[in-house]
């Protein structure tokens, strides 16, 4: 078991590399130790963005520290899974303080990329030394409008194109198309993002002027790491942690697994299903927080082409349980900028300076800003209901968490806003953890 500060035990953590390989001695331990220890219901967290162990350990000491007085009979174990992705330092964690090292020395210029995000870029992105300090000094001189921006774009796409050739999308229309938002003219797309970006810090100012599309660049760099964590997330999940589970199926039978993923740890886990030998049925529930994937992941058919469907079209029955999905419109970063760097090439709709949803529709809306969308038989909860009366003991469920995840401001919004018991309710909830 590992760190011992943890507020919760037995703990236990599994680490995976960007191609879903599980440290050896970890998983070991987890498998040999878990029948030891008397566990019956095994919560295994997903973390979204984040740039170090330490910052996922602290989430998963937060996020469970209410647990065992919330199910004081139960016999449970905990497992946090700690994968390789990364998270702007301009976007702090609601409850969680931000890194000391985040906040440039008093009286300093203030580079558009502050040292964490560098860092963090470098380790996303290893090998990219040259193409990180480029982009950071672009950022800070704000060349040229056309030439400039021509230049960050191309160096976003290099970036992006690393990414490309790994993992699944989410739908076969987005495995065929790829993101527009990097295929458009960097003078458009960046504009773009800085619309909505104002529209956000300023909605009663929406309209008036034209935003720089500079201020739209940095949001572009953004997009694109979401972009890498997005499809990384999927890989570790399909790749790694689905296997696992069918190992410790097999070491431990009697172990009921509940799979719990904030952000894009909600693919994660959800492409975990994916990865899930046949036959296996220890995952009793899958609860997703503020999951930044599609909403169509899961669909047979998509509502604008039925002749395509999700990457994990009908895998929720893969479950001997319920698939919960807890969202909110107070999400910006899924409900303002997912939709926006979602949309594939081929759709030429611009959305600058005006309301995104308006424009774009559902086509590409996010697990945790309106909930699974086109699976018949999906039901729909506010969060009181959900936690009042029993949830459906199988299929997708919607939980509209706007009550309690709400806080946070531009860009993310409420994205990170996921620390109260509540949620955890939902967890034991869905996992039927008396």
């Amino acid at each position: 078991m590992a760190d011992p500060g943890m507020s919760v035990t037995p703990y236990w953590e599994l680490t995976f590399d960007a191609d879903g390989d599980v440290d050896g001695p970890e998983r070991d331990h987890l498998l040999a130790q878990v029948t030891d220890h008397g566990v019956r219901d095994l919560i295994v967290f997903a973390h979204g963005w984040n740039n170090d162990r330490s910052g996922a350990t602290a989430l998963y000491r937060r996020f469970l520290a209410p647990v065992p007085a919330l199910a004081p009979g139960a016999r449970l174990g905990y497992v946090g899974v700690i994968w390789p992705s990364m998270r702007f330092s301009d976007e702090p964690i609601p409850d969680l303080p931000r890194s000391v090292a985040a906040v440039e020395a008093a009286g300093a210029p203030v580079p558009a990329l502050d040292k964490d995000t560098r860092r963090a870029l470098l380790e996303a992105f290893p090998g990219r030394t040259t193409v990180v300090a480029e982009l950071a000094r672009l950022l800070d001189e704000r060349p040229d409008r056309t030439d400039g921006l021509a230049e960050f774009g191309r160096l976003v796409r290099l970036l992006v194109d690393d990414e490309r050739r790994h993992g699944a999308a989410d739908t076969e229309e987005e495995e065929e198309g790829g993101p527009a938002v990097f295929a458009l003219d960097p003078v458009t797309a960046c504009g773009e993002l800085a619309g909505a970006l104002a529209t956000l810090e300023s909605p009663g100012a929406a309209g008036f002027g034209i935003p720089n599309p500079w201020d739209g660049a940095k949001e572009l760099l953004r997009q694109a790491t979401y972009y890498t964590m997005k499809r990384r997330a999927g890989t570790v999940g399909e790749h790694g942690l689905g296997p696992l589970v069918g190992r410790l199926a097999g070491a431990a039978p009697g172990v009921r697994v509940h799979l719990v993923g904030h952000s894009f740890g909600g693919r994660l886990v959800a492409f975990a299903l994916r990865g899930l030998p046949e036959g296996v049925r220890a995952v009793k529930s899958v609860t997703l927080l503020q999951g930044a994937f599609s909403h169509y992941a899961f669909a047979a058919r998509l509502p604008h082409d039925t002749d395509r469907a999700g990457a994990l079209r009908d895998r929720q029955r893969r479950i001997d349980g319920p698939l919960v999905c807890c969202h909110s419109h107070f999400d910006s970063a899924l409900g303002t900028f997912y939709p926006l760097a979602s949309r594939v090439s081929g759709d030429d709709r611009s959305c600058a300076g005006t309301e995104i949803a308006a424009v774009l529709g559902p086509r590409w809306g996010a697990m945790g800003h309106d909930g699974v969308q086109a699976v018949p038989g999906t039901a729909r909860l506010d969060l009181a209901a959900a936690l009042s009366g029993r949830l459906p003991g199988s299929g997708c469920v919607n939980v509209d968490t706007a009550a309690v995840v709400r806080r946070g401001g531009p860009p993310t919004g409420a994205h990170s806003d996921i620390l109260h018991p509540e949620l955890a309710r939902v967890v034991l909830a869905a996992g039927r953890i008396a």
